[in-house]
């Protein structure tokens, strides 16, 4: 098993334990069984995006991050990654995620951000104008790249630069019954990378997100 974590001075954690014996062809199905998270996730986002302005209001007239809407906020973002773990963002694990904002020590992909207890009130106004090179790489690695269109011209699908790599970790397991490590520990350095951006911007963290992949350390866990 291969365990990788940021460095615990970032204050956000994301961390993948790869199964050591992935099915070969589960892969295929699995956007399909992810399904009833992809519903609930699309509602999620709906609070997550109102909570993020009303903290962002709350700091500016507080001071403070209202803990309660934190603590949410962390189990949507902690929800999202099980399942992109599963599916669409690694492939790194076959257990089902579990429907759960709590973490899970049980489950193979982990989530968490150390509260800010002091946010920035000068940085939130502009918090989104700082983060517009963050935000240009985001939408390059998540945006749609190309997209395959029904005769009508309507598309039917689209996928991302993200997609394109997930996919070719899925064909090799298909076909030679192995995931790379080093194909595996890129892709979770395109999601720390993300979710250090999207936890900046959603004014859960000050610190400013570094330009980096970050493998980071094996030793540093979330326990």
């Amino acid at each position: 098993m291969t365990t990788t974590a940021l460095p615990a001075s970032d204050r956000l954690k994301l961390t993948g334990v790869m199964d050591t014996h992935l099915s070969r062809w589960l892969w295929l199905v699995k956007m399909f069984l992810a399904i009833p998270h992809f519903v609930v996730l699309a509602v999620l986002w709906v609070p997550f995006t109102l909570t993020t302005l009303f903290a962002g209001i709350a700091i500016l007239v507080t001071g403070r991050y209202p803990r309660p809407l934190f603590e949410l906020n962390v189990g949507i973002l902690r929800w999202n990654w099980r399942v992109g773990f599963y599916v669409y963002a690694a492939l790194g694990t076959d257990k089902y995620p579990p429907f759960s904002f709590a973490d899970r020590p049980d489950y193979p992909a982990r989530f968490d951000v150390v509260y800010d207890a002091h946010p920035s009130r000068v940085s939130v106004p502009l918090r989104w104008f700082a983060a517009a090179p963050h935000l240009v790489i985001v939408a390059l690695i998540m945006g749609d790249l190309f997209s395959f269109n029904q005769p009508s011209g309507v598309a039917s699908a689209a996928f991302s630069l993200l997609n394109v790599f997930v996919v070719a970790a899925g064909v090799l397991l298909l076909v030679a019954g192995r995931y790379p490590q080093g194909l595996f520990d890129f892709l979770l350095g395109i999601s720390r990378w993300v979710y250090r951006v999207l936890v900046y911007v959603a004014f859960m963290r000050s610190e400013y997100p570094p330009f980096r992949f970050d493998a980071g350390n094996p030793d540093d866990s979330l326990d």
